[in-house]
């Protein structure tokens, strides 16, 4: 579709790169244009392509992600950039977010986990896209959850102070699975788990895989911005 946003996915391994790409485009409202596997070909092919999103990797053969980024920027080019990659250093962290990273995914990740911020970035996206001024929840979009002291808007069903306590045990913990967040803040381990994933969707908890015998169970921790009270 021509309304689609589109998508440049950068990653040294054509096999992790044809994953997301197969991520991106179960998302509706998303459409990968390219594929590319160095940052110099991430630069040439921003400039040909021109997409509306990049999915870019930190360790890539020539240009780091993050050089890839301040490149981008110094040259005035404001694509949307989510960082999707291993990396997990607190320098780079700080290096995505002072070059504007829209979001940053640490590998290895679900489904449920990009799409969650490719939604966020549409919404931020959309919010500025038409002629008119932008009203102040348009601007809200962009900017983060809350802005001048209002609380986030949350989804049907859940709760600011549930939120609250949800983002106050995660900082207590460090890191939590959702039944042990269920367990600390009293809720059932499905409610727990909703929580969980609008945090991770909205950029405000991040999430990891850890693998056993069975199933991978996701461990949550808190993205350090809490979450104001209505």
């Amino acid at each position: 579709m021509t309304d689609d946003l589109t998508v440049l996915v950068v990653d040294d391994d054509f096999m992790v790169a044809g994953i997301h790409t197969r991520f991106v485009d179960r998302t509706d409202g998303f459409r990968v244009v390219g594929q590319c596997a160095t940052g110099a070909a991430a630069l040439a092919e921003i400039e040909r392509l021109g997409p509306d999103l990049v999915l870019l990797d930190v360790h890539l053969p020539d240009l780091s992600g993050i050089e890839v980024l301040r490149r981008l920027r110094a040259g005035g080019d404001d694509v949307g950039v989510i960082m999707v990659t291993a990396a997990r250093e607190a320098e780079t962290v700080r290096a995505a977010a002072a070059g504007g990273a829209a979001h940053y995914l640490v590998k290895p990740f679900e489904y449920d986990d990009l799409r969650g911020r490719l939604q966020a970035f549409a919404t931020a996206h959309h919010a500025l896209a038409g002629d008119r001024p932008p009203e102040q929840s348009d601007i809200d979009a962009v900017f983060g959850p809350a802005a001048a002291g209002r609380g986030p808007v949350l989804p049907k069903g859940l709760s600011a102070p549930t939120a609250d306590a949800v983002l106050a045990a995660l900082a207590a913990a460090g890191e939590l699975s959702a039944a042990e967040c269920a367990d600390r803040v009293g809720l059932s381990r499905v409610t727990a788990r909703r929580y969980l994933e609008h945090f991770v969707g909205r950029g405000w908890a991040t999430v990891r895989l850890r693998y056993g015998s069975g199933r991978p169970e996701r461990l949550y921790r808190s993205a350090g911005r809490g979450v104001p009270s209505q």
